[in-house]
C-alpha cells in the first residue's frame, strides 16, 4: 500500500521539545512510502534552527520530500533575504527547492511558492504552471500529488494574504490530472475537495511540533492510497503524555463531480 506522511510548519526555534521523539517513532511505525514536509522548518531561518531541523529530517526512517516555507527565508537579515534567501535552507535541508518523487503508483512534485520579498503571501507563477503540466501531463494511472507551502484556498474569514495565482494554479492542476494538493502555512488540519476544482483533493496539515498551535493540537496527516483508488486521510494529534494518537480516518472516493467522503 502507498502511504504518505504529511508534516508541516515544524518551526524549529519555537518547538515543544517533548514532541520530536514521539513524532519520529510514530512515523517509523507507520512505514510510509514517503514523508512530505510542506515548509516552515524554522521560526526565523537562523543557522542553529536549521541545524535542529536537519537533525530531525535525518532521523526520519523513510524517504523525505520537502519544500521551503516563508519562515525558511530570513526575516531579520535583509542582505540574505535579497541576495540568497534560500541559502541556509539549501545547506541544511535540500539543494532542490522543487523536488520530485516517483514510484509505479505515485507521482509527487514539489512547488516553491515562497516569495522572499513578501513575507506572508505566496505565489504560483507561470513557470510553476508549465512545469506542472509537463510533469503530470504524460503519465496516466498513478496518484498525482502536488506539494506546496501556501494553500490555494483558505476560509474567507481568515486574515492572511491569499496565494497569488491560486485560481490559475487550480485550473492548471485539474487540467494536468492532479489528484491531491498538500500544503501547510495555516496551522490547521483539514481534507476537503477544492471548491473551484472538486476533482482535486485539498489536504492541509497543521503544525507538527510548534508551540504556535493557534488553539488546536499539534498534528500531522497520514494518507493511504487504497487498492480501489480511494484515499484514506487520518489526522494524528499530540496527546499529553501519550505521544501522537490517530483520529478516525476519512475515506474519499471519486464521485460524479469530484472527490466525496465515502459513507
Amino acid at each position: 500500500m502507498t502511504r504518505l506522511i504529511h508534516l508541516s510548519d515544524l518551526h524549529f526555534g519555537r518547538t515543544d521539545p517533548a514532541l520530536a521523539g514521539p513524532l519520529l517513532r510514530t512515523i517509523s511505525r507507520q512505514e510510509p512510502t514517503l514523508v512530505v514536509i510542506s515548509g516552515d522548518f524554522t521560526q526565523r531561518a537562523r543557522r542553529g534552527q536549521f541545524e535542529k531541523a536537519k537533525a530531525f529530517v535525518e532521523a526520519i526512517d523513510a524517504p523525505v520530500l520537502s519544500v521551503p516555507g516563508n519562515h525558511d527565508t530570513p526575516l531579520d537579515n535583509l542582505f540574505m533575504r535579497w541576495l540568497a534567501p534560500f541559502a541556509r535552507y539549501k545547506r541544511a535541508i535540500s539543494n532542490d527547492l522543487e523536488p520530485t518523487f516517483e514510484t509505479p503508483e505515485l507521482q509527487v512534485v514539489g512547488v516553491n511558492t515562497v516569495n522572499p520579498f513578501a513575507w506572508q503571501s505566496g505565489k504560483f507563477s507561470e513557470r510553476h504552471l508549465t512545469r506542472m503540466m509537463e510533469h503530470f501531463g504524460t503519465d496516466e494511472g498513478r496518484l498525482r500529488v502536488a506539494v506546496l507551502h501556501h494553500p490555494l484556498e483558505q476560509p474567507p474569514t481568515l486574515d492572511k494574504p491569499k496565494t497569488r495565482g491560486a485560481k490559475a494554479a487550480l485550473t492548471a492542476l485539474s487540467a494536468a490530472g492532479a489528484d491531491l494538493v498538500l500544503s501547510g502555512h495555516l496551522h490547521s488540519a483539514q481534507a476537503i475537495p477544492f471548491t473551484q476544482v472538486p476533482g482535486v483533493l485539498f489536504v492541509q496539515a497543521g503544525t507538527a511540533l510548534s508551540t504556535r498551535t493557534r488553539g488546536t493540537p499539534n498534528t500531522f496527516n497520514q494518507i493511504d492510497l487504497k487498492r480501489d483508488g480511494a484515499l484514506s486521510v487520518t489526522v494524528w494529534s499530540a496527546m499529553e503524555g501519550n505521544g501522537f494518537l490517530p483520529g478516525p480516518p476519512r475515506t474519499y472516493v471519486r464521485g460524479g463531480t469530484g472527490w466525496v467522503i465515502r459513507p
